[in-house]
């Protein structure tokens, strides 16, 4: 997508309107155009980040197909992967050109397909790379300069060592920090195990807060419900969801409402799943494959009658060769048939107030 006129403006300055006070996490594989598309139809107001895209991917790459996104999507940033100045200059600007509202620096992830690209969560070991990488980006484009990290890494975990992280980078022009409160063990724990063994110090980014109180900062990991968000939100700028809102993404539905204040109504899940459907007819027009746009959205009755009706039906037809946009129809009309059903019986089953009188009454009388 070439830059719009019409595109929304970037980052607003006041906190109360800052998209980053919630966000969806970048996750490798699952933040795509079509997730990113589904979960703007439960929240107006997050950010949303794409999947981390590598310099060299850019440069000498698809672009388009790394870049391209709706324009519905807004507020959304681009994460990059890399650590050369120049590489990641050039791609800030590209980032600006296609529109986007924010470009953020990789500096916390763990996997092993970051590591040997010398970008991601190794980068903490190397503050004046990653200051020098922002002093380029900003040089080059006009929009916000993010960074993404962890508290630390391997045996590098203590206060001091993040302050001297943050200083650095900070210095060199970065006002905004999201910071995954567990430490990376790049040497012996997989990606996976990275995200769940090392303990989380919420109160270390708390006091890195505290003595910041010019920076923005955003706190990730471990947090799987709106009242979490809210009680971190009184310590910190921002928070950012990741598996929690891919897993379960009506749990987006309330965002607009509990953390920006908005006063529109939650929308239904029938409602979402109607914009999304137009959403898959076009796409299906253009010819993208059914499961990459159904497999975002598996979770969305979960925890409803007929959730699991729903999650396996569109697990074993999207795939199928052909499928069409009927599959999708019909596990939604299964999916609600059974919540229709529920309802019925509860109904059925509700005892009114006068009967509850009446039963008590009828209690005394025999007792």
């Amino acid at each position: 997508m070439q830059k719009d006129p019409k595109t929304p403006p970037t980052l607003a300055n006041t906190l109360d309107t800052w998209p980053g006070r919630f966000s969806v996490a970048p996750m490798l594989d699952w933040t795509d155009r079509h997730e990113r598309y589904f979960l703007r139809l439960l929240t107006r107001h997050a950010l949303l980040y794409t999947e981390m895209v590598t310099t060299g991917a850019l440069l000498h790459g698809d672009r388009a197909r790394h870049l391209d996104f709706s324009r519905e999507e807004h507020p959304v940033a681009l994460q990059l992967g890399g650590s050369e100045p120049d590489d990641m200059a050039r791609c800030a600007e590209l980032a600006q050109q296609w529109g986007y509202d924010e470009v953020n620096i990789n500096v916390g992830c763990p996997s092993d397909r970051v590591q040997s690209g010398s970008f991601g969560a190794c980068l903490m070991a190397e503050p004046e790379r990653v200051a020098a990488c922002v002093k380029s980006m900003q040089a080059a484009c006009d929009i916000p300069v993010t960074v993404k990290s962890r508290i630390g890494i391997d045996e590098h975990d203590s206060e001091a060592f993040l302050q001297r992280f943050v200083d650095t980078v900070a210095e060199a022009g970065c006002d905004t920090f999201i910071v995954h409160a567990r430490i990376a063990i790049l040497a012996g724990l997989s990606p996976k195990e990275n995200r769940d063994v090392p303990p989380l110090k919420y109160e270390r980014v708390h006091r890195l807060k505290e003595r910041h109180p010019e920076l923005k900062i955003s706190i990730n990991g471990g947090l799987k419900t709106l009242a979490a968000c809210q009680a971190q939100l009184d310590k910190v700028d921002g928070v950012m969801m990741g598996r929690e809102a891919y897993q379960n993404p009506y749990i987006l539905a309330s965002v607009d409402q509990d953390i920006f204040g908005s006063i529109e109504a939650v929308p239904a899940r029938q409602e979402v799943m109607k914009k999304y459907l137009a959403y898959v007819a076009g796409q299906l027009a253009s010819g993208t494959a059914l499961q990459h746009m159904t497999r975002h959205i598996l979770g969305l009755y979960k925890g409803q009658p007929g959730g699991r009706l729903f999650r396996r039906h569109l697990s074993e037809n999207a795939h199928r060769k052909g499928a069409s946009i009927s599959v999708l129809e019909d596990a939604v009309a299964l999916a609600e048939a059974a919540i229709e059903r529920q309802q019925q019986a509860d109904a059925e089953n509700m005892v009114t107030p006068a009967e509850q009188s009446t039963q008590l009454q009828t209690g005394v009388q025999h007792a």
